[in-house]
């Protein structure tokens, strides 16, 4: 069937929009999602400009949302009308699946980002070429086919406009501090960058029952809003020297846990530098950046650690969910990061995204779209 798209025709080229894309044909253990809404993400633009290896033209996005059109035969967990949020994909055969570690999956990068199926089949066409896809979901779509194993269901009195980040970038945040580091209630914790995964994280800080939840950015407005959402203090690192800073605020020890979401080199290093003996700092950005460490001192000496996460470590069926229940009791108030476009908007959303002006724009693919209905 022929669908609509936001396609990238080469690196570093702008998004444009087509009505002639042929979509795959469903395979047995497949659903076909009319697409509502989707988040942009800065993996989204990772790829469109190149700093990830992909092939081109692209469908990109991977924060969707939507509602089941049809299901394959071997499908079991999804019929015609269920809600979805869409997330990554992974086997559930390896050795790391069947450990309940999918972000783990052996054939995580073979299945996310080879740019085709998990069956090395083509998810999308144009004019009999083949057009590479993004999660097994690429959700810039009109219409899009996933595996059952990229669909999570949710309650239709929830709002699809708003939920698709949670698949990616709410998911990563939090889950690197509720799954990954696990903080205890009293324990401290500094995130770097207050973006929507930067913020996500700093909610889950919270939620955890951390005594001091830093923010850290070099934006007032994204730290105001951090101090809206429940961090106790922040810090404009452009202004002060962010390890001082966060030493005074720790009685001069430093923080237990420190995440960072900039991928920028000194950054990085800062999160290492602010934790107490001890404290691990989780690295989470798509970066090409690196790190000088000193291995003896900080890692061997003081015993700080630096764990890098992928997608939170979740299991989608199991975080989506809980993520809803913590912003229906108030405590995850994620839809204030949001700005929403139309879909035709989308250049001008990746660019509110690319210059912080927007922390998470989410393209409304369904205009007629009516929550509750």
């Amino acid at each position: 069937m022929k669908i609509k798209a936001a396609v990238v025709d080469q690196q570093n080229s702008d998004f444009k929009i087509k009505d002639d894309i042929e979509l795959a044909k469903m395979e047995p253990d497949d659903i076909q999602v009319h697409m509502v809404a989707s988040g942009i993400c800065h993996s989204d633009e990772a790829l469109r400009v190149g700093d990830a290896i992909i092939d081109y033209p692209i469908v990109l996005g991977h924060e969707g949302s939507g509602i089941v059109e049809k299901v394959g035969p071997e499908v079991t967990q999804f019929k015609p009308g269920d809600h979805v949020i869409l997330s990554f994909y992974a086997c559930g055969n390896c050795d790391n699946c069947l450990r309940d570690i999918p972000t783990q999956c052996r054939n995580y990068a073979a299945n996310n980002l080879s740019g085709v199926r998990p069956d090395g089949s083509s998810h999308f066409i144009e004019n009999g070429k083949h057009v590479a896809d993004m999660f097994d979901q690429s959700s810039f779509t009109s219409t899009t086919v996933v595996r059952e194993r990229n669909a999570v269901k949710i309650d239709e009195d929830i709002d699809l406009r708003k939920v698709g980040p949670l698949g990616c970038g709410y998911v990563t945040g939090s889950g690197t501090v509720l799954n990954t580091l696990q903080p205890r209630p009293g324990d401290t914790i500094a995130v770097f960058g207050t973006g929507a995964v930067g913020l996500a994280a700093m909610m889950a800080g919270k939620i955890s029952g951390c005594t001091k939840v830093i923010g850290i950015d070099i934006v007032d407005s994204r730290l105001a809003l951090a101090k809206e959402l429940g961090a106790t203090d922040v810090i404009n690192s452009k202004n002060v020297d962010v390890v001082e800073e966060v030493k005074k605020l720790t009685g001069g020890l430093g923080v237990n846990w420190a995440v960072d979401t900039t991928g920028v080199t000194k950054v990085m290093e800062d999160s290492i530098k602010v934790l107490t003996q001890g404290g691990t700092t989780a690295t989470i950005a798509v970066t090409p950046n690196h790190i000088d460490l000193d291995t003896w001192n900080d890692l061997c000496v003081d015993d700080k650690k630096i764990v890098g996460v992928n997608m939170g470590d979740s299991i989608p069926q199991i975080d989506l969910p809980r993520l809803i229940e913590f912003y229906k009791a108030g405590m995850f108030d994620f839809d204030k990061t949001e700005k929403f476009f139309n879909f035709d908007e989308i250049n001008e959303a990746n660019a509110a995204s690319r210059s912080g002006e927007v922390i998470k724009p989410v393209l409304i693919i369904d205009p007629d779209y009516v929550p509750g209905k």
